[in-house]
Order: structure tokens, then sequence, then C-alpha cells
């Protein structure tokens, strides 16, 4: 009988208690269609019947025939009744899943998204456990600048945002790289994101087409591969040395329609684009009609040797796109970037963020406009090169014993991240696992090579971890880097 079905449904229900009657019942009546136990085509007792075989209100159970009706579980046929319909996938009762095929496989893209580069064995991490740190960031302040904006909050700024984004935010933005980066910008150059990622996105989908090939720096960042496989691009890694992404004859014969690079501060190796490379790269893209990605991510932290001109600051054929991100200075969730295109492109580049992304967070970005007006951003910013500073410092003096003719260090002349090379013949992908185990996270670099064999080494991040922490355990992770090269020196000597 139909009613002490349900009866048993709903004694059964997990956290029944928490949920009304007539949810009880939709829940039983539910799970009983989808089971195969109320079968398709099966007449249900009237409503007044079930009220009263059941002991519940009549309104109680109107209400979950009702929602049943609405999701078309049920069908109700007037003179006729209500049945259970037809058009329901029953479930295999035993082992509760639906006995109609389902789709086995993700999409090729959808595969390629879900089992390449993936973020949580590439993101830079601390190498020491624990809660990212952002001790330098002025949580009062932002806290007061923000619930002040939605305070005074129009209901023009509770809408989608098709301007490219709040005017005083991307006025404040455009002066910063002008005197900061040397970037020759005018407001209407500016478009705000919600970070690289999306940055990355509208980029390749307005500037190439599925199968048009992207160049891309040899080791890679991972956030840049990810974005250019969801829009089908074609990947083609180039050599990344000392001096940044160095294009070969060979590559050539791989045209590039995008060119994405980091230069400041090479991801992951951290290496700095010389000046003639970056002329070089400039020829390049415009031999190819390319157009030139340049991500800037975390520029604002460089600890020696003068700044480095951006790319876009040598640009003078329109051909650069400058991507940056707030991210590094104030905190990761804040997800509010930029971008700077070519004033002949900046209209259509508003329109298909409006239509793609339907862009907004204005309370939220007026807040970080008068942060940086106020001077709260350089101040923050002038906080967090020292604070940063000081770990870097603490990480290279820790590691210097493990240093030598097996061992450099690459990259720390800025940003938030080192890498330490190691021998080709070293696993580093062993050795990062065996830190792992002892409480040290680094990410191996072979990990971010696109088609290289020869990348061998350890990428370590010090600007989430703690300055006492990296005191701590500094010491713990050259010892057993130094002990690994030992053991490797020795089957070395052994002619293993």
């Amino acid at each position: 009988m139909l009613s002490e079905l349900l009866l048993t449904e709903m004694a059964h229900l997990p956290n029944r208690d928490k949920l009304p009657l007539h949810r009880q019942l939709y829940e039983a009546m539910r799970r009983a269609i989808l089971c195969g136990k109320a079968a398709a085509g099966e007449r249900l007792p009237s409503s007044r019947n079930l009220t009263h075989d059941l002991q519940l209100s009549r309104n109680t159970v109107v209400a979950a025939l009702n929602q049943l009706i609405a999701e078309g579980y049920l069908s109700s046929r007037v003179g006729s009744g209500t049945y259970v319909s037809s058009g329901v996938p029953s479930m295999n009762a035993k082992r509760g899943r639906s006995v109609h095929h389902q789709p086995e496989k993700l999409s090729q893209r959808g595969m390629a998204l879900s089992n390449t580069f993936c973020a949580a064995d590439l993101e830079v991490q601390p190498f020491t456990p624990g809660i990212a740190d952002f001790s330098a960031f002025p949580v009062a302040l932002w806290q007061r600048l923000q619930n002040k904006h939605w305070r005074m909050t129009y209901p023009d700024m509770l809408d989608y945002s098709s301007s490219g984004g709040y005017g005083p935010l991307r006025r404040a933005i455009a002066d910063y790289l002008r005197v900061f980066r040397s970037v020759p910008v005018d407001i209407d150059q500016v478009i705000v994101t919600s970070g690289t990622q999306e940055s990355l996105g509208l980029c390749s989908q307005l500037l190439a087409d599925p199968n048009d090939t992207v160049w891309i720096e040899d080791p890679a960042y991972w956030g840049a591969v990810k974005a250019f496989l969801a829009t089908g691009l074609r990947l083609h890694g180039v050599t990344v040395d000392s001096q940044g992404i160095a294009p070969q004859t060979k590559d050539n014969a791989h045209a590039p329609k995008l060119i994405y690079v980091t230069p400041s501060h090479q991801y992951p190796t951290g290496a700095v684009m010389s000046l003639e490379r970056r002329h070089l790269l400039l020829a390049l893209a415009r031999e190819h009609k390319a157009w030139v990605l340049e991500d800037d991510y975390d520029s604002e932290f460089r600890f020696s040797g003068p700044p480095i001109s951006s790319l876009a600051g040598l640009d003078t054929h329109g051909q650069v796109i400058y991507l940056g991100s707030f991210s590094k200075v104030l905190y990761p969730g804040l997800k509010l970037g930029y971008m700077v295109v070519p004033k002949n492109l900046a209209a259509a580049f508003k329109r298909a963020h409006y239509d793609l992304n339907r862009p907004g967070q204005m309370p939220l970005q007026a807040a970080l406009a008068e942060f940086i007006e106020m001077g709260h951003f350089a101040s923050a910013l002038r906080k967090a090169r020292q604070s940063y500073g000081q770990r870097r410092q603490s990480l290279l003096a820790a590691l210097q014993p493990c240093l030598g003719p097996h061992a450099c260090i690459t990259g720390a002349e800025q940003g938030l991240h080192l890498c330490l090379r190691l021998p080709d013949v070293l696993d580093d992908k062993a050795l990062a696992q065996q830190l792992r185990q002892i409480g040290l996270i680094t990410r191996p670099l072979s990990g971010y090579s696109v088609g290289r064999k020869d990348l061998k080494g350890l990428v370590i991040g010090y600007g989430y971890a703690p300055l006492a922490q990296i005191e701590q355990f500094g010491p713990v992770l050259a010892r057993t880097i130094a002990s690994a090269l030992g053991t490797l020196g020795k089957l070395k000597s052994s002619g293993r």
C-alpha cells in the first residue's frame, strides 16, 4: 500500500527532524518514484485518503503533491486523479543509481582542463604548513571603507557595469601604471576584471579563434595554460632561459596569434627578461601579427636592482595587452584585476566583457578606489615589501648551506617565490613528495614543463609563510635538500 510505503520512507529520511512535514512527504514520494517503488502510471490515492492514512493535515498533503506535480514527478488529470509520471527515470533501488545510461566521459576539452596543470599541484604555496599570512594588510581600515561605500551605495552601483569598471578606480589604475610601470595609458583603455584568469579568457576569446596557436613560456604558468585550453587554443611552448622567453628559428614554424609572457619575473623560474630580448619579442610579434599578453603579476615586489620597464612601455605599435592584479598586495580573495588594451580595441573589449562576464562589484571597486586615492595602497605596499623582504632574506639565508655547483637559486630578486635549480638527474617530484611528508610544501619545477625534459628544481614560496615559521623550518628544508644532493653525489661517485 502506497501510504505504508510513504510512512516507511519518511521514517528513514536523514535529518528528518529538521524538515517540515510537507517536505518530508515530498522527499518520501520522490524517493519512492525514483527507486521504482511507485511505478510509472500508478494512480495515487486521493489527497483526502492520503490525509487520513498518513495522519497529516490536508494542507500538508496538498503542498507536497503540488510540488511533485510542478517538478514533473506526478501528473494530474482532471476528473481522473493523480498519477506517477512516465517520463521520470527510475533509479536502481539496490545501487541507488539511474538505470538509464549516462555520459561516461567529459569532453576532450573537459578532460584536458581537469587533468592538465592542476592548480592544487602547482600553485605556489608556503613551504611551511598553516594558514596564509596576510598580516601586512590593513584589515580594519579596509572593512571601514567597504562599510562606508555600502552605506552610500546608489541603486546603479548594485547593477552590472558596462563602462569597464568604476571610473575613479580606472583613473587610479591609469595614474599608477603611468608613474610606476611606464605604461602610456588613458583611463578609457583600462578595464577592471575579476582577475588575471578572466582577463586571459577575454583576450583569448576576442583576439584568437579555436585552434589558433599561442606561444607560452616553457616552463609555464598553470593558470594561463588552463585559460588557453578552455578557449580551444593550441599551446606551443617556447624555451625560457636566464633572460626570459627565448624564441628560436624552429618556433617560427608555429606562427602565433597570441604570445603570453611574464617578463618581469618569469613564472616559475623567476628569470627577468632582458631589454634586448624584450625588443626581439616585440619585433617577432609584429612579424607574426600577433598580440603580446604581458602578465605583470608581481612587479610591485622588487628587492634588488632597478625596476624593469614593462613591455607595454616599450610598445610603439599597439600590440601589447597589459594584465595586472591587486591580489599580491591586498589579498587573493579580493578577485579584482585589470587589463590595459590598445585604444582601438577598448570599445569592443568593454562590450564583450559586459556580455560574457556581467561585471559588477561596484561598491567593492569604489572602496578600492578610495583606498588607492587616500594613499593607503602605497602604504600597504611599503609594509608588504618590508615584510616579504624579511621573509625572502630569511629563506635565502636558510638555503645557503645547500647551494653549490649542483644547486643554485634563480628569481630571488623579485616576487614572492624563488626557484632552486637542481641537477637534471635528480627526481624533483620525489624530493617535493619527501618534503611534503614532513610538512614542507614546495612544487617540483618539472611539473610546470610544457614539453621540456631538462627542468629539475623546487619552486618555493615565502609570501604566505610567517617569518617565524621560515626561521624555524628553513633549516629543515635546506637539510633535506642537501641530503638528497649528497645521496645523488654518492651514486655518481659509485658509477650508478
